[in-house]
């Protein structure tokens, strides 16, 4: 069941913010909210909620008892309430997508009401049809059952802020550009590329080295993975308990030090260097 705390690192992670920044926002003490956001504080204080919410410029009502805002001047339905906090849910990827589908359907709609007279039913069905085939291309290549292998190329977003594969540092989602990659089957688990840097994870990746990454929430104990750790990215691999280094002169990083822990990727994979 989400508790008031997973909506405050919702709502922190989707404005970016450490926990050092959001004390800073908030005017409460580094320690005492890493208690709070831990959940080592079974009766936290008014006035720490309230300024938490300020700082995240969300209401009270919200983080408390999880039902959504609404701060503009419609009057939404609940189904369209639904899809709003869908919508906040998607990563980059889901809401490029989300935003392509509305803006072709909006610009299919105006176009069709421009029309004088009634469509017929033949109309509507090749309509339709038309609709079909313009969001086939929009499916990532490889993601469902029955896929064919793909040819040609693709692209995705390349990060270029280092994530680290030595210390952690905080990524950005504002540097990033479009890449060209194959389109095959190996590279159709990729949802995002990321560029690494530090030495942490040789002598199988190096400085330098962009990986290819898939949207997930967790990974096996063993896998490769984006991990973000109070608010700095790691590449690492997952141990359970730790995030473990390839290059034996570094330790493990106990994940028990950390507030907030979130995996924010599956490495599938790695460009090979020109």
């Amino acid at each position: 069941m989400e508790t008031y705390i997973d909506r405050i690192k919702q709502m922190k992670t989707a404005r970016k913010l450490t926990n050092d920044r959001l004390a800073e926002l908030s005017g409460i003490p580094l320690g005492t909210l890493s208690k709070l956001m831990a959940g080592m504080s079974e009766s936290p204080k008014l006035s720490n909620i309230v300024a938490i919410c300020n700082a995240l410029d969300c209401s009270v009502d919200y983080i408390v008892t999880g039902n959504p805002e609404n701060t503009n001047n419609y009057t939404l339905s609940p189904d369209e309430m639904r899809l709003i906090e869908e919508y906040r849910a998607l990563d980059r990827w889901g809401r490029e997508l989300t935003e392509e589908v509305i803006a072709r359907e909006t610009a299919r709609v105006e176009s069709m009401n421009g029309r004088s007279g009634e469509k017929t039913a033949a109309e509507s069905e090749r309509s339709a049809a038309s609709s079909a085939r313009i969001l086939k291309p929009i499916k990532p290549a490889g993601r469902f059952a029955g896929a064919q292998p793909q040819t040609g190329k693709r692209t995705v977003l390349l990060y270029e802020l280092p994530v680290s594969a030595g210390v952690g540092v905080y990524l950005d989602d504002s540097r990033a550009e479009r890449v060209s990659i194959p389109n095959n089957e190996k590279t159709a688990e990729a949802d995002y590329a990321l560029r690494i840097s530090g030495n942490s994870m040789e002598p199988k990746y190096h400085n330098g080295d962009v990986l290819l990454v898939q949207n997930a929430d967790s990974v096996e104990i063993g896998e490769a993975g984006i991990f973000l750790l109070d608010g700095s990215g790691f590449f690492k691999i997952y141990g359970g308990d730790r995030l473990i280094s390839l290059n034996p002169d570094y330790g493990p990083i106990l994940l028990k030090d950390f507030a907030d822990v979130q995996c924010r990727g599956r490495v599938v994979g790695r460009l090979r260097r020109k």
